[in-house]
């Protein structure tokens, strides 16, 4: 095998465990968990961004990044659920991003914001999220965002 071709198998396993442990991540996000999911879901998260590091464009290490800020709030960890949303929500809100994309950003801001017990920032992103929700024109993206907003405390 050369070494192109054992290059490109190993991107290929990169590119496929990247999006199935982000796929699962984001499933129990959204769901009632067990402290064992709730570690899973955390596991999975970091398995995602770092695979997704190894051979993402910039646009699929910031959706790891998104996914970490909402897994690390839904398990109460403030400090760093903020800075992963700080450094996600200034890469999306200065990129071209779609409707539900905008609106998962504010969503997920606030909701590490809260966490983190920055309320004057989850006040103003809240608000953000709910605009941006009300903006996405496709009803099943819209759905799925909601399921992420609904988890978020409310002002």
């Amino acid at each position: 095998m050369s070494q192109t071709e054992e290059s490109t198998d190993y991107q290929k396993w990169h590119k496929r465990f990247a999006i199935e442990c982000n796929n699962r991540a984001w499933e129990l996000s959204i769901q009632p968990r067990t402290p064992s999911q709730d570690r899973e879901m955390l596991d999975m998260a970091h398995t995602s961004a770092w695979q997704w590091a190894q051979i993402g464009p910039e646009l699929n290490r910031m959706r790891a990044t998104m996914l970490l800020a909402e897994v690390h709030a839904l398990l109460g960890y403030g400090s760093t659920a903020y800075s992963y949303a700080r450094e996600m929500r200034t890469y999306f809100l200065n990129h071209d991003s779609p409707d539900w994309e905008l609106a998962f950003t504010h969503t997920i801001y606030a909701h590490a914001a809260i966490v983190a017990g920055e309320v004057e920032e989850h006040h103003s992103a809240y608000n953000e999220a709910n605009k941006a929700l009300q903006l996405i024109s496709d009803d099943e993206d819209r759905n799925i965002v909601l399921r992420t907003f609904n988890q978020v405390p409310p002002l």
